[in-house]
């Protein structure tokens, strides 16, 4: 069992109590931070795994005052939501807590108070947009317009998320009030500041280097790329200092008699609510939080990209602001996940919210470890990835049910047929090479859970399976030797060596799938890894703690995974089938009505140019000498375009369009000084002139007479 005294402080980011979460917010926080936090308990490590709902954001005062109903009754219905669904889904938070609570108001506040007495804040007088209809200055979330980067017309004042832009209200393009709709007017306000500047050299360090000061607090190899990336492109860029106060009715209040009605920024308040969630537990448990917080505690924060400046900058520069908390040791955010290639979108329904998932695959057996396996798979550790219902079903059938659960069935059943159910006397020394392979196994396991590979463990513990398992039994094919040996020692190896590697499975299995995991640990005639976490198993490499003694008594067979694709049950596929139309119908919805929408933009008169802006063009008559396809491309043909004087080569996006022998001699418009750009590796010089209609249909634009090549277009 593991003897030391440290602390580990888990953190999974508050999600908003606006609505349910989808299986983006799973992939992207939960699900990795659950894998950790079971995988340190079971070492008899002391952790403390916290989360809660974020009660303040703006974006739940919007939905109350959109459906017409109170905050208050928006946050409790989806607080209630959101912590029974983790909890059906084996997420096992230590503490679910809620920014709304007493503890969290006064923890915010005295938080507050104390770095305002150091100096970190300044006050500021400002103008901030109100909306005179509603008579309210508008934070962030309340304002609307198009982005300056990348023309989205429906970017919020804090960010585009279409571009994923970071803004400031001041910088949109026509901004309008999402509660009135109308354009705002700018009003005298004042606001306290935290003054991040201050922080800017050691914060670098700490991020670049993992130091503060003369003290190592990370190693900063171990941190991911984009997480340093991100931190890299505010830390360069100098950092400004920041408004932590806003003109709201909702939210923790601003401890100050000069600022009343004013609460806290949400993003100055909802890190807090790790440590007050600490509190409550701590209360419950007769603990002391502060020994998870401060002194050697090791914290590490499990979130998404966009969240990332807020836990490696903003935070931590409050942490060290007030004093004696430690900070992160990392911060494994994951990228995003997309379903089906496309954006999740609660608006559009392009979604699959958790609580829906339990609901519609209510009859699927083991539907929990389902979904959290085919997550597992695809977990966004490092890039985006994209969940999909066939590869989901794939997964299920082909790793699920005929890897791991033929492996467990095939154990099990047969010593209950060959040893009446009972673990047979066996040599524990036995198969010694495949035993040192099989023990290196389990380091390499051990090491990328340690270093948050979540994705690469899972694989490797299947490997377990397949190799040490399945392949395992079929080499050896126990049941030939039965038939013409019954009592051959080589069976009793064989399959004492297969329960061990079970037995091996229900604990590695435990962070990645806590119900098979327990499943298998029954059939077993095992506790429960939850029983194992109070005592501790010291590592997987020290295979005495998991040989099951001879004589023990197993318990019932069962079927770990009932397949999908199976003839004679075919409920499950069914199942998978009516989820599959519903998104393709959705998705065909979704092209129509952006091609209608492309279709509209081009056609939309452009703005006005001048006519020497006009003459710049240098348009002259080509003709088409030469044309072929380009490889890996379906849009492009390369061309050989005589200009009479000379000859270039232009890239030409009509291969859907044309086939390449049905251009030669065709005489076209080139757009001749448009500056040369690299396009699958070839230098194109010049744009060729095409017509399109609204029903995506394109032709050349031609002289109507044959004319010579190099003719200027005037």
């Amino acid at each position: 069992m593991t003897t030391t005294t440290k602390k580990y402080t888990l953190t999974a980011a508050l999600p908003y109590a606006n609505g349910a979460l989808h299986l983006g917010h799973l992939a992207g926080v939960y699900v990795p931070a659950d894998i950790y936090a079971r995988f340190l308990r079971l070492r008899g490590e002391d952790v403390l795994f916290v989360c809660g709902s974020d009660e303040h954001g703006a974006a739940i005062t919007m939905r109350a005052k959109k459906e017409g109903i109170s905050p208050q009754a928006i946050i409790d219905k989806y607080h209630g939501l959101n912590k029974e669904t983790f909890e059906k889904l084996g997420i096992s938070f230590d503490f679910y807590g809620r920014t709304s609570s007493a503890v969290h108001k006064e923890t915010a506040q005295e938080f507050f108070t104390h770095l305002y007495q150091k100096n970190e804040f300044e006050e500021r007088p400002s103008e901030q947009l109100y909306d005179e209809k509603f008579q309210q200055f508008l934070a962030d979330r309340y304002i609307v317009g198009t982005c300056p980067k990348c023309a989205h017309t429906e970017a919020y004042g804090d960010q585009c998320e279409r571009c994923g832009s970071d803004l400031s209200p001041d910088e949109l393009i026509n901004p309008r009030s999402v509660l009135s709709g109308e354009k705002p007017v700018l009003r005298p306000t004042k606001h306290w500041y935290f003054l991040l500047n201050k922080h800017a050299d050691w914060l670098l360090e700490w991020v670049k280097n993992g130091k503060v000061g003369n003290q190592q607090l990370h190693n900063a190899a171990d941190w991911r790329e984009h997480v340093k990336g991100q931190c890299y492109s505010w830390l360069l860029g100098g950092l400004q200092p920041r408004a932590i106060t806003r003109d709201l009715d909702w939210g923790v209040p601003v401890p100050l008699v000069e600022a009343a009605g004013k609460v806290l920024y949400v993003w100055f308040d909802a890190p807090i609510g790790y440590i007050s969630a600490s509190k409550e537990w701590a209360a419950s448990q007769g603990k002391n939080w502060e020994d998870y917080w401060k002194k050697d505690a090791e914290l590490v924060h499990f979130i998404g990209k966009d969240n990332i400046v807020f836990h490696c900058v903003i935070f931590p520069a409050m942490l060290k602001s007030y004093g004696e908390f430690v900070l992160p040791k990392n911060v494994p955010a994951n990228q995003f996940l997309n379903l089906e290639g496309r954006k999740f979108s609660k608006s559009k329904g392009w979604v699959i919210e958790q609580h829906e998932y339990l609901k519609d695959f209510a009859t699927f057996a083991n539907k929990e470890d389902a979904l959290r396996y085919a997550l597992i798979k695809i977990l966004p550790e490092n890039s985006d990835s994209d969940f999909k219902w066939d590869e989901f079903a794939a997964a299920h059938d082909n790793e699920l049910a005929d890897n791991l659960g033929n492996f467990i069935n095939r154990v099990l059943s047969l010593t209950q047929k060959y040893y009446q159910g009972q673990v047979p006397a066996y040599n524990t020394n036995a198969f010694p090479e495949l035993r040192t392979e099989l023990k290196a196994q389990l380091e390499l396991i051990e090491k990328m859970i340690a270093n948050y590979q979540f994705k690469d463990a899972m694989t490797e513990v299947m490997r377990l399976s397949s190799r040490f398992g399945n392949a395992f039994l079929q080499e050896q094919a126990p049941w030939k030797i039965y038939n013409q040996e019954p009592n051959a020692p080589i069976i009793a190896d064989t399959l004492g060596f297969g329960l061990e590697i079970a037995t091996l499975l229900s604990l590695l299995l435990y962070p990645f799938l806590p119900f098979t995991s327990d499943k298998i640990r029954t059939m077993l005639g095992l506790s429960s890894c939850a029983d194992l976490e109070k005592i501790g198993v010291n590592n997987y490499q020290n295979l005495s703690e998991i040989i099951l003694k001879a004589g023990h008594n197993l318990g019932t067979v069962e079927i770990l995974f009932a397949k999908i694709n199976d003839k004679k049950d075919p409920s499950r596929a069914q199942l998978l089938e009516a989820q599959k139309a519903k998104f393709a119908a959705m998705k065909k919805q979704f092209e129509a009505e952006e091609a209608a929408q492309a279709r509209a933009e081009a056609t939309k008169p452009k703005e006005a140019v001048s006519f020497d802006e006009f003459s710049k063009m240098d348009l002259r008559i080509g003709t088409i000498i030469s044309a072929e396809a380009v490889k890996k491309s379906d849009k492009l043909l390369k061309l050989q375009v005589d200009l009479g004087s000379e000859i270039r080569t232009v890239m030409s996006g009509i291969a859907q369009h044309y086939q390449p022998q049905n251009v030669i001699n065709q005489q076209v418009v080139l757009v001749a000084n448009l500056a040369p750009l690299k396009i699958m590796n070839v230098e194109s010089h010049g744009m060729i002139l095409m017509a399109s209609d609204d029903t995506g249909k394109m032709c050349f634009v031609s002289p109507t007479i044959a004319i010579s090549s190099g003719a200027i277009v005037k």
